[in-house]
């Protein structure tokens, strides 16, 4: 009589389980994380930042001076802190320009409807940011998104989400001005961001 054979190779262990806000916040207050490690929940797993290089930190330097001079007093420009997308997601993105104060300030970090604009400085990460970061902003509602593609030193505009992408995306040079659709007036050149 032959034995029933079991292919255990068919089982596969079942994907861990997400992490939630509430347990990353946990984990840090535990000591498993501090302020030195660079990661951010994505989608309930916890990502590992790439390091951040000269020409990379230059760039988001400008930006921030470039942004604080145009929207002084409107909106608030944030460096690499943490925003609220859902219960397992709180990237970090390079930029945030967001309401002035936002929505449970200053007890909870800044959600979709606060942000104005997110920017990702993008050259080792431009794929990550485009095919995971991207479509985890549009289908939490984050209206706009500029990457600053230094590996073709141009920016893309991303605009007006729906169902997890951008309807709208313009492919700005560096003779071009870009403008944040949600506080009209002012615009920065990517000419001087890249200076």
């Amino acid at each position: 009589m032959d034995t029933p054979k079991t292919d255990l190779q068919t089982f596969a262990p079942a994907p861990p389980p997400p992490i939630t806000r509430e347990a990353y916040h946990g984990m840090a207050a535990a000591g498993a994380l501090s302020e030195d490690d660079r990661v951010e929940l994505l989608e309930g797993q916890l990502i590992d930042m790439s390091p951040i290089g000269p020409r990379h930190a230059i760039i988001t330097d400008n930006l921030i001076d470039l942004l604080r001079a145009a929207f002084d007093g409107r909106a608030r420009v944030r460096c690499q802190q943490p925003v609220i997308l859902n219960d397992t997601s709180e990237p970090q993105p390079d930029i945030a320009l967001v309401q002035r104060p936002w929505r449970g300030y200053p007890h909870t970090h800044p959600a979709p409807e606060d942000i104005f604009l997110l920017i990702e400085v993008a050259d080792t990460s431009l794929t990550f940011d485009c095919t995971i970061k991207l479509p985890l902003y549009a289908r939490t509602g984050i209206r706009e998104v500029w990457i600053i593609d230094l590996t073709r030193d141009i920016a893309l505009i991303h605009r007006d989400p729906k169902a997890g992408t951008y309807r709208s995306v313009l492919q700005i040079t560096q003779n071009a001005t870009m403008d944040v659709q949600a506080l009209p007036g002012p615009t920065i050149a990517l000419a001087d961001v890249l200076a």
